[in-house]
């Protein structure tokens, strides 16, 4: 069993940084896919950013250039650096952790942080 922590989130103004972190307790953390999804209100959960243990990334196109996901498997921390943030990033953001190799779809989701929010002003 994994349980993962989300913290960084905020209320901020556009163009700026906020830094995500989820600490992930109980082992197996460097044989997971991680992810961070965003659930804006209203609307969908969808996946942002996700990264296999691996090293290989994906980035949901409207966040590329601005978010970068990386890990630190002997801390076993995800983080998300977010850089000129817009309005539109308002969202709920998951920390997620697949025993898979890389993240497809939600039902491969084993674990889920209780999110954190990003909220950006105009």
């Amino acid at each position: 069993q994994v349980l993962l922590v989300d913290s960084g989130g905020g209320l901020v103004q556009t163009g700026v940084s906020l830094s995500l972190s989820c600490g992930a307790s109980g082992s197996g953390f460097s044989n997971n896919a991680m992810a961070w999804y965003g659930q804006a209100a209203g609307k969908e959960r969808e996946l942002v950013v996700a990264i296999t243990r691996g090293q290989s990334t994906y980035y949901l196109d409207s966040v590329k250039g601005r978010f970068t996901i990386s890990r630190d498997n002997a801390k076993s921390t995800l983080f998300l650096q977010m850089n000129n943030l817009k309005p539109e990033d308002t969202a709920m953001y998951y920390c997620a952790a697949s025993r898979r190799i890389h993240i497809t779809t939600e039902e491969e989701i084993d674990y889920w942080g209780q999110g954190t929010q990003v909220t950006v002003s105009s």
